[in-house]
Formats: C-alpha cells, structure tokens, sequence
C-alpha cells in the first residue's frame, strides 16, 4: 500500500458523526430509510403518479414472457419480436418460441467459440495470467448474448415452438449449470497449457463433455416435428413434418437476419458513424461479428419510432435497466427518485462519464411495443415496453419509458439495414474500430 494513502482516524469520524446529527433532516431520512427502505422513500410522488402509460402507437404482442431466474433476457426479447411475426403469419392469438432450444445451442456453439478462441491464444503465447485470458476466464459461460449471437443461432438452427421444447429446472433456473459448464472449460484451459501438443484432443473431449452437461440438463432437442395448429379463428391447418430451419423460415419471414444493431457509445474518442466491434465476442464459430455502428441516440429512437409506425413490429433494445426503475409498477424516469435529496448529495454523472466509470452499461435487453409521438409527429414522448420478467409486476409485465431516460440508459437497437441513410450503409462496409473484450459495449453478452 501507498506511503500516501491516509487512514480514517478517530477525530475525522467523530467530526462525519456530529456533522451527520447537526442536520435534522439526516435523522428524519435514516428513520424513513431504515424502516421502509430508499426507493419508497426517494420516489418522486409527482413524477410517479403523473408519468402517463398511454401511447399513440401500439403493438399489441399479447402475455408477456418470463426468463425466471436465468440472464436470457436477449434470447426471450429477441423470440419476442419473431414471435409478434410468427403469430401474424399463422393468424394466432397466443404463441411463444422455446427459449430452452435456442439457449441449448447458443452454450454449446459457446462451448466451441471459446475453446478455439482459447486454444489459439494458447498457441500464440498468450500468459495464463494476461489480462485478456483471466478476463475470458472470469466471464465464459454467463447467459447474456446479442441480437446478432441471437441471429447466428435462429439462422443456423431455426426455432421450435415452446411446447415441444419446454422449459426444464435447469433453463429456469440456469446458475448450477453454468457453474458445471465453467468449471468445465476453465479446466480444459489448464490443460491446454499443461500440454500444448494435445491441445486438438483437449478441445474435442471438452466440446463433447459440453454436449452431455447440456442435453442432461435442457434436454435433447428436436430435429424436426410435425406441426398443426388451431388459428384464432377457429380454422385448424397441418404442416406436417417440418425441421426447425424451415419453421423459422416460414413463419419469422420479415428479414429480421438483415438486420444491424446501431449503439450510443457515447465516449468522444469513438466516433459517430463508425462502426465498433467487440474482441472475443461472439456465438457461433464462422456466424456474423458482433458489430455494431456508433450513430446518435436521437437517431436510434428516430428508426425505433419508424418501425413502431411504419412496420408494425417491435424493436429490440439493450439497456442499462437498473437506474431509476419502479420495477413493481414498471416505470421508467430520469427523475423517478430523487435519492440526492434523500442522500444531501449530487449525483450528476453524464452518460459519457457513467460509461467511462463503470456506473452504467448494457444489461437488460427487451422490446419496444409502442411509442407516443407528439403532435409534431417527430418528437418522442415516452415509449412501451415489453419485458421478460413475467406478468405480476407492472402492467401485467408492460413497462412504461420516459423519452429522456431512453437517452440517459438505452445503449442498443436492431433495426433493418434498408433503413439507414446512405452514408451509414457506407459506413457499414468499413472495418470495424476493435475495443478489447472488457470494454463496457460488451457488457450485454456476459
């Protein structure tokens, strides 16, 4: 430890306790608190109460979903939005993919990705205490992914409905598994460097132990499937045997795999209009990078407000969903808590400055499923969304965004490519500027 570093001494504390008993809104607040906890007190009753849930434009994508206790919120908002095109192709009033499905083939391509990726650092001389490998080490094997993984998954596997692939204890609850399937991988990577010379068999019986870990807990997925449902209108209709592949082709047949992920990085050094990619990140071994092109956060809320308009289809979205949330009655707000009044404390960070601190980053991704415009039809007011944590909270599992929290805390949207203005088609055409596999833009698919 620094010779510079000064130690709390008893004198400054005692000045902290007199200063703190001095102000007698501090004790007022520490009861408050203490009793009935920060956020029922902090809560901005004006903001919470005046805070409309009504919007000019509406997807109706009927019961929500829920991930229970596991991180696949991007896999259930992604099937969200395909599911919305699926019941519109079969003329259904319910419907849900099987997240099970896409979940068991994301880890074991996971599985794959990262044993190559490790075996070739391995190879090239990479040290088992770089930061690079302990930071692969530390972060393999979480549930988190990106609509592009997502895409790599849908496009190489197709999709199920959930009943012919439901949810198992495992996928509900996902965190014993992935201990197993990380402790799995962190040993074949001490094997790697133990003996570099069987590195090749190291990574087959790895990827085929994966293979058990997974099917023994999710189960073995169909190949193909006879298909028959009932429409809404009561008219029964038979596929007959159809695999998974063309299931997704068939039914999600609105080019959602064309589509690019547009991010606010909002640090100055990375440019508007250029695209970013992540090192290290990614699914399916020869899929799509995981790219994304840096544009303007009222830009991405244009499109998204497009799309809800236009299209009539939801919009995926990552966000950094913890700040200023009423998760009981599904709000958002910038100012729905006023904790610096609570706390006698400013907190003023800018979205730049949360990024760069590690006080914000992508978490959460969900779907927009509508929007208010204002009468100017440009300017939006607040937005809807549907989330994936089941129907008992909020409106029956709808959230309500207000629009400049979408500007403080949304990060990512997928939009179609055919969208985007000429000079970013360009831009997408051009390398992408490489951030290291621990940048914050990253933070979503851990």
């Amino acid at each position: 430890m620094s010779e510079n570093l000064q130690p709390l001494g008893k004198e400054q504390l005692e000045q902290m306790c007199e200063g703190f008993d001095k102000q007698g809104t501090n004790r007022v607040a520490m009861n408050a608190v203490t009793n009935a906890g920060i956020n029922e007190v902090a809560r901005n009753y004006d903001k919470s109460r005046l805070l409309q849930r009504r919007f000019s434009v509406s997807v109706d994508n009927g019961d929500v979903t829920s991930q229970e206790h596991s991180g696949r919120c991007w896999l259930f908002s992604s099937l969200n939005v395909a599911r919305f095109i699926a019941k519109k192709s079969m003329n259904l009033k319910e419907f849900e993919f099987s997240q099970n499905y896409a979940m068991y083939y994301d880890k074991l391509e996971r599985i794959n990705y990262f044993l190559q990726d490790a075996a070739e650092l391995v190879r090239s001389g990479e040290t088992s205490d770089s930061r690079l490998m302990q930071h692969m080490l530390n972060d393999v094997m979480g549930d988190g992914g990106q609509w592009t993984m997502a895409m790599n998954v849908y496009k190489k596997y197709g999709a199920v409905p959930k009943d012919l692939f439901p949810e198992t204890a495992s996928s509900r609850n996902t965190s014993e598994m992935n201990v197993h399937l990380r402790s799995l991988l962190h040993q074949a990577v001490a094997r790697m460097y133990e003996n570099a010379g069987d590195i090749d068999q190291i990574v087959k019986t790895t990827l085929e132990a994966g293979h058990r870990v997974l099917t023994i807990n999710l189960g073995t997925p169909p190949t193909s499937f006879d298909w028959e449902w009932t429409d809404k209108d009561g008219e029964f209709h038979r596929d007959g045997q159809i695999t998974p592949q063309e299931f997704w082709k068939k039914y999600v047949n609105a080019g959602l795999e064309d589509y690019v992920c547009l991010v606010d990085d909002p640090r100055k050094e990375h440019p508007k209009g250029q695209k970013i990619a992540i090192e290290h990140l990614g699914n399916v071994v020869g899929g799509d990078a995981t790219e994304y092109l840096n544009v303007p956060v009222d830009f991405m809320k244009s499109l998204a407000s497009r799309i809800l308009s236009e299209e009539s289809i939801p919009v995926w979205f990552g966000a950094d969903c913890h700040p200023m949330m009423d998760r009981k009655n599904g709000a958002w707000a910038t100012d729905l808590f006023e904790y610096g009044r609570v706390y006698d404390f400013d907190f003023d960070l800018d979205k730049e400055e949360c990024v760069r601190y590690n006080d914000s980053a992508m978490n959460h991704a969900m779907a927009f499923v509508g929007v208010d415009v204002a009468d100017d039809a440009k300017t939006t007011r607040r937005w809807r969304v549907e989330n994936s944590w089941g129907c008992k909270i909020a409106d029956k599992g709808y959230f309500t965004m207000e629009d400049a929290w979408f500007s403080e805390f949304v990060y990512e949207v997928a939009v179609p490519k055919s969208m985007l203005p000429a000079e970013y088609q360009e831009a997408l055409k051009k390398p992408a500027i490489k951030l290291p596999a621990w940048d914050p833009m990253g933070a979503l698919a851990r």
